[in-house]
């Protein structure tokens, strides 16, 4: 894929972006519950920066339930990219040490994995929660 942003262009190969996109899906499902909660960090840090925005508490309560959405929305946005900040770097040193070919199957098996083991955690999750009821 070539990309042309005026003095700078550059080609990336679609089988790269898939890599990394394999790499970052499979490190999101294995730590599902730190994406869980960066997600809920950031959407706190959002909520309090807000907050200071406003003169009033009055003219923040009449659009908290809106912005807090919203700020739920935009931290799941954000707590996204560490994840693929890491998958771009894991899928490049699969790249450099095993080749090309790698990248993608590695991908692959590791979402594959991350995905079972997820499953699994939440099934034993929910096991648990009834045997304490």
């Amino acid at each position: 894929m070539y990309i042309d942003l005026g003095p700078f262009a550059f080609e990336i190969e679609p089988s790269a972006i898939a890599g990394a996109a394999l790499w970052a899906l499979g490190l999101y499902l294995g730590f599902s519950r730190l994406a869980g909660t960066l997600t809920d960090r950031l959407s706190g840090w959002m909520n309090n920066a807000e907050r200071s925005l406003y003169a009033t508490q009055e003219e923040y309560e009449k659009t908290r339930k809106a912005r807090e959405a919203q700020n739920v929305f935009y931290s799941s946005l954000l707590s996204v990219l560490p994840f693929l900040v890491l998958g771009t770097l894991l899928s490049i040193g699969v790249e450099v040490g095993l080749g090309e070919d790698w990248v993608v199957s590695g991908g692959v098996l590791l979402t594959l994995f991350c995905g079972v083991y997820e499953l699994e955690r939440r099934s034993q999750e929910a096991e648990d929660e009834e045997e304490e009821d």
